[in-house]
């Protein structure tokens, strides 16, 4: 049995994990490469593995690191079954299209601005190829075995990270397979908790968070903290979100801020239409997540969602105070730009980053003390106040990951540590052979390892 990295290797995005075994191909993750201009780049690459070859794909979760490639994959000739959880496949029926969508919007608003050094600029893919990918997802329930082309299985597991997330469990050749994805937090008031493993003989773990710990503080008091000076003087605070699970994290605790009146009442603008679908997909898969359906429809109903482009582009002229959320969560592209455009020079304004920012995103710039960031071929000055609030990360932290993995009965043949920063991913490893007395290691990308 081989394993070959085929991304998330120096870098949190572009997750994917191929496993060769007895003639079958499986896919583990299938995400896009997000962050600096040479990692994007790999998406417009050639796949190092022809997609006809790939017999299935396991999918961890729904975010775009995860699954954003799949509709190259199919258009590339994948023709095989997309084993997800039922909210997994929900929430890629919303992100996966929106995706596309926002690539043909940039690419056509490139082409009418004359910014792009591309004649014509193109779209990566559209909307209708990702669409078309969605027929492909085959459901499954947590717990339960899969068998995967004759001689291989699969079991998913909740990882707590977000709705409908799931370690899998690839069992081959007498051999398993564990694969975290994103590993959830403790203790969250709205996310289920990570479910418990006992044992693999080969580990695949994330490393987001692998070199720092998260704050002993209350979310919602630090985002109140925030969040108050910001409308006390009149201002918009901007908070770029990914559009499912930080959104919904968000409008719960800017919820009970207000009923606790720990921040005034001002409108909650949620610009993103796909976060708005999200929020369906949660009341439509309530075992899922901590909330109950009233909840839900407190909530999320609190909110006011915007839909049509026009109403986006009314925002900009609106004087504050009040409140939007706005996808992406690093400010790579969508509707948050046009804001950040807007309200970026002004200083009573806020940019809230509530997530880790990704080397090479205008939110790692801004995060990392930039005072102008490049949106649609202009540089953009930033006067406003820039914060950062890692508390609401869906990632656990150093001592979380090292937590989860201290209910392993018996050490991994190999521990392989991924999807992190360098610096992050090495940290990671190193504690993990220190204090776990593990064989661990960071591989390279388009490493190929054997399973033996």
């Amino acid at each position: 049995m081989q394993i070959t990295f085929l991304g998330a290797c120096g870098t949190v995005t572009g997750s994917k994990y191929l496993i060769e075994s007895e003639g079958r191909r499986v896919l583990v993750d299938c995400g896009l490469f997000q962050g600096f201009k040479t990692l994007r780049l790999l998406n417009w690459s050639a796949l190092p593995v022809d997609p006809k070859g790939i017999d299935a794909v396991l999918l961890t979760h729904a975010h775009l690191d995860h699954s954003g490639y799949l509709p190259l994959l199919v258009r590339n000739g994948f023709k095989g079954k997309i084993f997800s959880t039922a909210a997994t496949r929900d929430l890629c029926a919303i992100l996966l299209p929106d995706s596309g969508y926002l690539q043909e919007r940039d690419a056509e608003y490139a082409n009418r601005k004359g910014f792009s050094k591309h004649k014509p600029a193109l779209p990566l893919y559209t909307e209708n190829e990702a669409k078309a990918c969605l027929s492909q997802f085959a459901t499954v329930d947590y717990g339960a075995a899969y068998p995967l082309n004759g001689h291989m299985e699969a079991r998913f597991s909740p990882a707590g990270h977000i709705l409908g997330s799931a370690f899998v469990e690839l069992l081959a050749e007498g051999r398993t397979v564990v694969f975290s994805g994103d590993v959830g937090r403790n203790n969250s008031p709205t996310k289920l908790e990570p479910s418990v493993l006992r044992k693999a003989d080969y580990l695949l773990i994330e490393s987001t968070y692998g070199d720092r710990f998260h704050e002993k503080r209350d979310p919602g008091e630090a985002l109140a903290q925030i969040l108050a000076p910001t409308l006390a003087r009149g201002g918009i605070a901007l908070i770029p979100a990914f559009a499912v699970g930080r959104t919904q994290s968000l409008l719960y605790h800017l919820y009970e801020l207000k009923r606790r009146k720990r921040i005034p009442d001002v409108p909650v603008y949620v610009n993103s239409p796909m976060a708005s679908q999200a929020t369906e997909v949660y009341a439509a898969h309530l075992a899922e997540h901590r909330l109950t359906a009233a909840q839900v429809e407190d909530v999320f109903g609190s909110a006011r969602y915007v839909g049509s482009v026009e109403e986006s582009v009314a925002l900009d002229s609106k004087k504050g105070p009040f409140i939007v959320i706005s996808a992406s969560g690093m400010a790579t592209g969508g509707r948050v730009l046009h804001h950040m455009k807007a309200w970026g020079p002004d200083p009573k304004n806020t940019i809230l980053f509530a997530g880790f920012q990704a080397g090479g995103t205008r939110g790692a710039t801004l995060a990392a003390g930039g005072k102008e960031v490049k949106i649609h071929g202009q540089y953009v000055p930033i006067r406003a106040e820039v914060r950062v609030l890692d508390l609401l990360s869906a990632h656990a932290d150093q001592a979380g990951i090292l937590e989860w993995l201290g209910n392993f009965e018996s050490r991994p043949r190999r521990t392989f540590v991924t999807h992190g920063e360098p610096l992050a991913a090495d940290t990671l490893r190193r504690k993990i052979a220190e204090k776990l007395g593990w064989d661990a290691r960071v591989p390279a990308y388009l490493e190929r390892a054997e399973l033996d």
